[in-house]
């Protein structure tokens, strides 16, 4: 399937707020990320050799927030796996920062997951702590740390609750910080909103995306919600075909910082539109349906279990 890049722009970005880009650490990393041909099997039950990915190839710019969409089944989370040194590849090689991965990086590279996953019986600050104290750093330095980030998300008087006390939203943000919290150049989010409800989950977007802009590191989202994907992103990647490859990278230039007014304007519109276009014929093949929200006439559904 061949690769194409589209580029599409808004000259007029709607008020927003105004953020101190001084980065809280991360800036300056290079967290550039480069796929080189990744091709990617996994064997049945049956012990029957399966190709998910196939000749993947994409680079990401230190400092890019590039989402990730595609059919169920596409293997948007094996990529993530790979990507963080969870899973190995058949072929091909992934460079992050000029380091060739085969491994977990913590130190370079972090992955949120959708299920927040924090430890019941530790506080806040304590779960976000965790990495840190795993990794051996010293209990004043880490929750020194811990704080810090737990400010940047909004956190800083949440310190001391625990998981059962906080809403859904706040458990994400929680979970960000603990990914945040080791400073990676690289930060692998799969799906970390799509447990909440629809204006929490755009909301928590933006918030994101406040974040990012401070501390500048690269991030690789994978969503199914085609209206989320083109409001985070600078780069679109989109997986096609079964097995999946990159059927094309859209190159989003809506002026930042972004707020959630931009999701109204006719040129967004434009965009996700053609994004969506682009993935109907696989959408069609696919067992599920793409989240198309906000206004429009396709109908919002869920995808089919299996790899994503």
């Amino acid at each position: 399937m061949t690769q194409s890049t589209n580029r599409l722009s808004m000259t007029d970005s709607p008020e927003s707020y105004a953020i101190d880009s001084t980065s809280a650490g991360l800036a300056g990393r290079d967290g550039s990320v480069e796929v080189r041909g990744l091709t990617v099997c996994y064997s049945d039950s049956k012990k029957q050799k399966h190709t998910v990915l196939q000749d993947v190839s994409f680079s990401v710019p230190s400092g890019t927030f590039a989402t990730v969409v595609g059919p169920s089944g596409s293997g948007k989370s094996t990529l993530l796996k790979i990507l963080g040194g969870l899973h190995p590849a058949e072929s091909g090689e992934t460079i992050i920062g000029g380091r060739l991965i085969t491994e977990p990086n913590p130190d370079l590279v972090t992955i949120v997951f959708q299920d927040s996953s924090l430890l019941p019986w530790r506080t806040v600050i304590r779960n976000v702590a965790l990495p840190l104290e795993t990794a051996g750093v010293g209990r004043q330095e880490r929750e020194n740390r811990a704080r810090e980030v737990l400010e940047l998300v909004g956190l800083g008087d949440c310190i001391h609750k625990y998981p059962r006390e906080l809403s859904g939203g706040m458990k994400q943000r929680v979970a960000i910080a603990r990914g945040l919290v080791v400073e990676p150049a690289v930060l692998l989010m799969d799906e970390p909103f799509a447990a909440l409800d629809e204006q929490t989950r755009y909301e928590m977007g933006e918030e994101l995306l406040k974040l990012w802009d401070r501390l500048k590191s690269t991030v690789i989202f994978v969503t199914h919600n085609l209206s989320e994907a083109v409001f985070l992103a600078d780069k679109v990647i989109v997986l096609e075909g079964r097995p999946a490859t990159v059927g094309q990278i859209l190159d989003v230039d809506f002026s930042r910082p972004r707020d959630l007014g931009l999701m109204v304007a006719p040129e967004f519109h434009v965009v996700r539109d053609r994004l969506y276009t682009s993935l109907k014929r696989d959408r069609i093949r696919s067992s599920g349906t793409y989240s198309w929200s906000h206004g429009s006439s396709v109908p919002d559904g869920d995808l089919a279990g299996g790899e994503r």
